[in-house]
């Protein structure tokens, strides 16, 4: 991932620092657990902690083993036989490499969603704060782009809200089935290795055990991971998507914050454009792209190959950075998102109150007309409007067969805006446990 849409604290956890910190713990613990089987010596689980655990690890010194050996875990091993002395050679003791790594990628992962958990919460927040700003602001609603019936700003995000409330709670499930810890030995019979050093190592770190795996875990755990992901970065698109929308010339109800000093464009010094939006339809692009490379990686052969071994080299760090800058920049964008209520109310009044015809429609059926006749008659006075600029109520009242059926002052009373707004306090209610 390049720096220019990474974090720093999701970057950190995927460095080989802390890779190898991970594959150093799980190693310890094992080796805890087997002398206490009797398998290995205490003295040396002992001093595997008594040097290991302060040790900085050689990252140069490592790369140089694996470049010799080509073979990432035993170079580890290897460098941290330079650090433990003899006592090393009861560390691994009836365990494989994947034991390791697929433990290790459990770790992070889970940690990886500890922080975008965390990320959505601060973009709850923020979206909770601003939709009781503006809860019974008035704008158009629209279907195909084209003005519908009112709704409120608060309620366009109120929708964004709860989208955001089942993201967080499918990643809770993600997280639950991605922490899984095997330490099985070479085909996951635990042959060579009592499965009582799994459960001690999923303990200490914090993960539940795998209850079958072959020589790794298998991948449809991380191809569900990896599509929640995906879920939520479509997610965060739709949402830059309508403020992308909003933010159009001739719209302009929304725009994101524009600092001072500023530059639109290299060219055109009036521009102000939803480059952050639009970085983020981008940026949603690239996370969904890394599921489908999970979902290849489910089928491996037999009890284990390394195909998807690269792949989440990649898709790991990748798809957990780029999403966690865009839920951090997609809270900003919200927290100072400019709202313009005047634009709001002056695109909702551009029809002459066509959003009311389905008010009107009703009536007519009500007053005896049939559906398909109330129809014609509305859609007729309504084309007026938008092919010619009449009044919409003016056209209504001077129609004999309209006003023949609801008098001038019903059909102007079905022109109060209120009357699409009585039912928000509910939506708010179920959305967020208030009105």
């Amino acid at each position: 991932m390049i720096p220019r849409y990474a974090r720093p604290e999701m970057v950190a956890l995927w460095s080989p620092e802390t890779k190898f910190r991970i594959w150093f713990e799980i190693e310890a613990h094992a080796t805890d657990k087997l002398a206490e089987l009797g398998v290995v010596p205490k003295e040396a689980a002992a001093k595997l902690w008594e040097k290991g655990g302060p040790a900085t690890f050689d990252i140069e010194r490592i790369d140089a083993i694996e470049r010799e050996v080509k073979h990432d875990v035993i170079a580890f091993l290897t460098h941290l036989a330079e650090i433990i002395g003899p006592e090393a050679r009861f560390v691994h003791q009836g365990m494989t490499s994947s034991d390791v790594l697929d433990t290790t990628l459990s770790v992070q992962l889970a940690r990886a969603s500890d922080i975008l958990l965390a990320d959505l919460d601060l973009l709850l927040a923020a979206i909770r704060r601003r939709a009781f700003e503006h809860k019974l602001t008035p704008t158009i609603g629209r279907s195909h782009g084209i003005h519908a019936e009112p709704v409120t700003f608060g309620l366009k995000l109120a929708q964004a809200y709860a989208e955001f409330d089942r993201c967080r709670a499918r990643l809770v499930a993600a997280r639950a089935e991605i922490a899984t810890c095997a330490i099985s030995g070479a085909v996951g019979t635990f042959a060579n290795i009592d499965p009582a050093v799994e459960a001690h190592v999923a303990k200490k770190m914090g993960l539940s055990i795998e209850p079958v795996s072959t020589q790794v875990i298998p991948r449809d755990r991380h191809a569900m991971y990896f599509a929640v992901l995906a879920v939520i970065a479509s997610s965060v698109e739709r949402l830059a998507t309508e403020i992308r929308h909003l933010q159009r010339t001739e719209v302009y109800e929304a725009e994101e914050y524009f600092s001072a000093g500023q530059k639109g464009s290299s060219a055109m010094p009036h521009k102000r454009n939803p480059v952050l939006t639009e970085n983020l339809t981008g940026l949603a692009r690239m996370v969904r792209a890394y599921c489908l490379p999970a979902m290849e990686n489910v089928a491996l052969w037999h009890e284990r190959d390394i195909s998807h071994s690269s792949v989440e080299r990649y898709i790991g760090p990748d798809a957990t950075i780029t999403l966690d800058f865009a839920l951090a920049r997609l809270t900003g964008v919200i927290d100072k998102l400019l709202i313009y209520p005047a634009n709001m109310q002056k695109n909702l009044d551009k029809l002459s109150g066509l959003h009311n015809s389905q008010r009107v429609l009703l009536a007519l059926t009500q007053a005896g007309i049939s559906r398909e006749e109330s129809y014609r008659l509305v859609q007729r006075n309504a084309m007026e409007t938008w092919e010619h600029g009449a009044d919409f109520l003016a056209s209504l009242k001077a129609d004999p067969e309209v006003s023949s059926r609801i008098p001038a002052r019903e059909l102007e009373a079905m022109f109060d805006l209120g009357y699409h707004f009585k039912h928000v306090d509910t939506i708010f209610a179920r959305v967020f446990g208030e009105a």
